[in-house]
Formats: C-alpha cells, structure tokens, sequence
C-alpha cells in the first residue's frame, strides 16, 4: 500500500504522520486489496474556527476508486470523522466485490 501525507497551509509533524498512519490501518484491516492512498490535511483561512482544519483522501483500490472529506475545529478530531467514512465506503465495497463473485445460479435445475 502506497501512502502520501501531504500537508496544505500546515507542516505534517511526525506525530501527525503516525497518527494518521495508525488510523487507517484500520481500513488496511477491512480490506488488503488497497493500492494506494492519498491524505491531505489542510489548514483553510476562515476567521470562524468551527469546519477550519479539513481533512482529504483518496484511496484507490483493486476496481473502485473512493473519496472522502470532513471538516472539523480540531484536526485529529476531522481525521477521525474521516477514517469513519473510508471504512464504511470500503466494507460496501468489500461486501458488493464478496457478493457479486457468489452469486448463485438462476436457473432450476433441468430434470
């Protein structure tokens, strides 16, 4: 699994870095078949403080590719939101690719 961190308005400390990291393992756990996963953290300049620090990510997997956002006042708090929402994206998707492969036959059988 290829994974980038990458930092918009805001430096990606290495606390950061691991924390983000141990939180999609998560997703990892779900499903194996992810190829590549892209996080952006970002610091937008509003003068409210509710929804500033924003959290991104792309993930590409085997047939699918999945996005989410969340917005929050803390950032660990809007990653947390996000890492909620990739795992509900990738179980569906983990249960549609299960369920389409056993699929059982239609037919009655001919006797």
């Amino acid at each position: 699994m290829n994974l980038t961190i990458s930092g918009h308005h805001l430096e990606v400390t290495p606390a950061l870095r691991t924390y983000v990291t141990s939180k999609l393992d998560r997703i990892s756990r779900h499903f194996d078949q992810v190829v590549d996963v892209k996080v952006l953290l970002t610091v937008e300049k509003q003068k409210e403080k509710e929804g500033r620090q924003r959290a991104e990510c792309n993930i590409h997997v085997k047939g699918n590719d999945m996005f989410a956002e969340s917005s929050h006042e803390d950032l660990y708090a809007a990653v947390d939101e996000l890492v909620d929402k990739l795992d509900r994206q990738v179980v569906r998707h983990k249960d549609r690719v299960q369920q389409h492969g056993h699929a059982g036959s239609k037919r009655a059988p001919v006797m």
